[in-house]
Order: structure tokens, then C-alpha cells, then sequence
């Protein structure tokens, strides 16, 4: 049989040292992508941080920045005495003036002493007090003798316990509601001898120091012209005939908002940047100390009083100061960070925010 053979060509593998190239060369394009991924993962997570530090400082800026601009507002007129019939005023929270008070970091709260938990103030950092007054309500009349308030509306959002302030063009008077039923009736009774801390008098007539001598006190009526009440009316020109319309001024009654920034210790170990509100709790007080950014390590605040060119630390302010309401503007320096969110240096992020806050409502 004839027949011819035809040779299969030999096939040929990798040779050891080409495969060994090719892992090595596969190793390196490998190891360059994921470095890639690792520093654009590093990248991302950076700005992130940077991303939520900022946003962290505008919320801190936001907020505090709006409770200071209102500091010392009232719906009547600035500039205006204010007298305050609670007990104890010069206790917690319970300041003469309505306004704005700074703690420097060696000051603590009165009755607050600093501390490490949670929600306690950290020593060493600045705080600040704001007081002022919410939506008003008019008031119709104001019986002095009876202690009672009659307004324009039963919808005026104000319980026993309550603190509020009345104002018209003559003064503002700081007191505690002791009997209201909003949404009822148009009365709002500001009696002492009941509540906490309570009224010493219920006489709202400016004096210094207050008179809390008797349950009278100085009568003052609001929306009469000069407070001048005698009988059944308001009483304010020379011929003896009440209610006439230059008797009468326009006054306005509301709840009185009093609120702390600071520095406290947070539920992580950390630091974060509160917020304390007096709140009315079915009658009484209560503080809410409510975390509002954490991260924040530090805060720094200086003041500009009216006539002055630099601002200064709260030491420097007399107390005559803060109750004239002399502060016009507050400069703010926060230090935030991004604990365990470290930047593309790899350190934690950490960054300061200043701003200077101008008070709307204070005396020129």
C-alpha cells in the first residue's frame, strides 16, 4: 500500500522564564490598579470628610448665628428698661436683662460646674447665654391689682409655668406665668407665691434693684400710657377720664427663649457643639441640652462693644455692660475635626471656622 505520512508540527509551551516574566509583568499592572483604587478610595473618603466638616461648621454658623442676631429682641422697642420679677434672678438662667451674657473658659455655669459627661460643659472652652422673645401677642388690657392679663387672642400659645415678657413703649417686665388655658380663654395671671422660681411680686413696674417688698410691688400697667391704672381703667392725661385713646399705648406679651451654646462632652467620648433650652415641662422648668455637631473641639468667642474698635474676651465686659445690652457684635472661632476620617495626608481632618455675628436689637 502506498501512502504518505505527513510529519504534526511540534508544539512548543511557555518556557519557565517567559511565564515567570508574564507573572511578573501581570503582578505589576495589578499592583498599579490597585494602588489606583486605593488612592481614589483614599481621595473619595477625603473629600467626603472635608465634605461633611464643612457642612458640620455651616449647620454650627447657621444656627448660632441666628440665636445671636436675636439676641435682646423684644416686639416693642429696643433700648428699653427691663425688670424682672423672678425669684432669684441672678440664679440660673434667671439674669436681669434680656440680651446676651459670655463665659469665658474659666467660668463656669452657676450651679453647672464643668464636667466629662455627657452633655456637661468641658472647661476651658467659651460659651455664650442668649435671651429673647418670641412671636407676641397684643394685649387688650392689663389689671395690675389682679395680676391679669387680657389679650387679643385665646390662641396665644402660653401654660402656667411659662416664662415671658411684656413690653410696651414705657418698659419691659420679665415674669412667670401662673395660670393660662391657651386655646380657651383670652387671660394669662402672673401671681407670685406659686411656681418655679415664681414671681416675688406682682407688681411689673421698673425699679432697681426690684421690689419684692409685698405682693404689689410697683404697679405698672401695661398698654396705659406711662402705666398708669387706677380703678377700672387706664389713666394717663390731666382730666381724670379713663380709656381715652391718648391713654392707651400698644403692648405686647410673649414667651420669653433662653438658650446656651457650649462645649459639651458627647455619648463617643468626644466633643461636640450644644445647645441648652428652658423648656416648660406641665409646669415646670426643664433643660433640654441638645447635641447639635460633634466633632467640634473648640470654641472661642469675643465681643464688640458699642464704641469700641477690637473686640474683646468676656472678662472684659462689665456687668453693667451686659445689661445694657452694650455688646453689638460677637466674633465666633470654631475647631472642627474629622475624628477617624483622616484627609489624603492621612492625618485627621481639622479645620476653623470664624465669623462675626452682628446683634440686631442692640442699644445704639
Amino acid at each position: 500500500m502506498n501512502g504518505s505520512f505527513h510529519q504534526v508540527p511540534r508544539v512548543r509551551g511557555f518556557s519557565l522564564v517567559e511565564l515567570m516574566v508574564a507573572l511578573a509583568v501581570g503582578l505589576i499592572v495589578t499592583g498599579a490598579a490597585i494602588t489606583v483604587f486605593l488612592s481614589t478610595s483614599r481621595t473619595y473618603d477625603a473629600t467626603e470628610s472635608l465634605g461633611r466638616v464643612q457642612e458640620n461648621l455651616r449647620v454650627a454658623f447657621e444656627l448660632m448665628a441666628r440665636d445671636i442676631r436675636e439676641a435682646g429682641g423684644n416686639p416693642c422697642e429696643r433700648g428699653l428698661p427691663v425688670y424682672n420679677v423672678l425669684n432669684n434672678p441672678q440664679g440660673k438662667w434667671y439674669t436681669d436683662a434680656i440680651g446676651i451674657h459670655g463665659y469665658e473658659g474659666t467660668e463656669a455655669f452657676e450651679g453647672e460646674p464643668f464636667g466629662t459627661g455627657e452633655g456637661q460643659r468641658i472647661a476651658g472652652t467659651d460659651a455664650i447665654e442668649i435671651k429673647s422673645a418670641g412671636p407676641g401677642m397684643s394685649i387688650v388690657s392689663h389689671v395690675p391689682t389682679s395680676a391679669q392679663f387680657k389679650l387679643g387672642t385665646a390662641d396665644h400659645g402660653l401654660s402656667p409655668g411659662d416664662i415671658a415678657m411684656a413690653c410696651d413703649f414705657g418698659e419691659v417686665a420679665v415674669f412667670q406665668v401662673t395660670n393660662a388655658q391657651p386655646g380657651i380663654n383670652v387671660t394669662v395671671v402672673h401671681n407670685p407665691g406659686t411656681g418655679t422660681p415664681g414671681n416675688c411680686s406682682k407688681g411689673l413696674g421698673y425699679s432697681a434693684p426690684p421690689n419684692c417688698d409685698g405682693a404689689n410691688g410697683n404697679q405698672y400697667a401695661f398698654g396705659c400710657y406711662m402705666g398708669k391704672f387706677s380703678g377700672g381703667g387706664c389713666d394717663g392725661d390731666e382730666d381724670g377720664t379713663k380709656n381715652e385713646p391718648e391713654d392707651l399705648w400698644p403692648a405686647i406679651i410673649s414667651r420669653l427663649r433662653m438658650e446656651r451654646w457650649y462645649i459639651g462632652a458627647n455619648a463617643q467620648g468626644g466633643r461636640s457643639l450644644y445647645q441648652a433650652s428652658v423648656r416648660n415641662d406641665g409646669g415646670k422648668l426643664k433643660v433640654d441640652n441638645n447635641e447639635i455637631v460633634d466633632g467640634v473641639e473648640d470654641m472661642s468667642l469675643k465681643y464688640l462693644l458699642v464704641g469700641a474698635t477690637g473686640y474683646v474676651d468676656a472678662t472684659a465686659v462689665s456687668a453693667a455692660d451686659w445689661t445694657s445690652d452694650k455688646v453689638v457684635a460677637v466674633s465666633i472661632d470654631i475647631v472642627l475635626t474629622g475624628a477617624g476620617t483622616p484627609g489624603a495626608d492621612g492625618k485627621d481632618i481639622r479645620r476653623h471656622l470664624k465669623m462675626i455675628t452682628t446683634i440686631r436689637n442692640h442699644t445704639e
